[in-house]
């Protein structure tokens, strides 16, 4: 993170840019590119209920069911890589057992005054874990002879478990 030092010693850093990150699934080899990681989010179900012999009015709230949304990936159209293999293998109808694995999203600081251990190692300094994560929809890139724009599949990935960075 890029710093500012005041007088006093002081340091103030900066914000974290959203566009470096890396995306590895664990037990699929290989690298695949994403342009962009969109739908991290987790809500916690409100249950009001009332008793009948309460002096008040108004519902009491606790708290229920942890949910979680689905996590959409988007990259270029690539030909072969293991991480299609687990697409297909998660899509197919005649797939056997959902293949299920964790999913690290590592936000990176590639600011030059970042500590060298972050940079050097490419370890995010901020990483969501996606626990039993698979393929719950593909989307093939859309086709058009009119356009040279790069070609963007789709995958989302419902998961059971969101660990947020603290």
């Amino acid at each position: 993170m890029a710093a500012t030092t005041y007088e006093n010693g002081h340091k103030s850093y900066y914000p974290l840019t959203k566009m470096n990150f890396l995306v590895t699934v664990s037990e699929v080899s290989g690298t695949a590119a994403f342009s962009e990681v969109t739908g991290i989010e987790s809500s916690v179900d409100v249950i009001e209920f009332r008793q009948g012999n309460s002096g008040s009015l108004a519902p009491v709230k606790i708290p229920g069911l942890v949910k979680h949304g689905n996590v959409t990936l988007r990259m270029g159209y690539i030909i072969d890589n293991p991480f299609k293999t687990w697409i297909q293998e998660c899509v197919s109808e005649t797939r056997g057992q959902m293949p299920r694995y964790d999913v690290l999203i590592e936000l990176i600081d590639t600011n030059p005054e970042a500590p060298k251990q972050i940079v050097e190692s490419h370890q995010g300094t901020r990483t969501w874990t996606l626990t039993n994560a698979w393929v719950a929809k593909y989307n093939a890139p859309d086709l058009d002879a009119k356009t040279s724009d790069v070609a963007i599949e789709s995958v989302e990935l419902a998961y059971e478990e969101l660990v947020i960075p603290n």
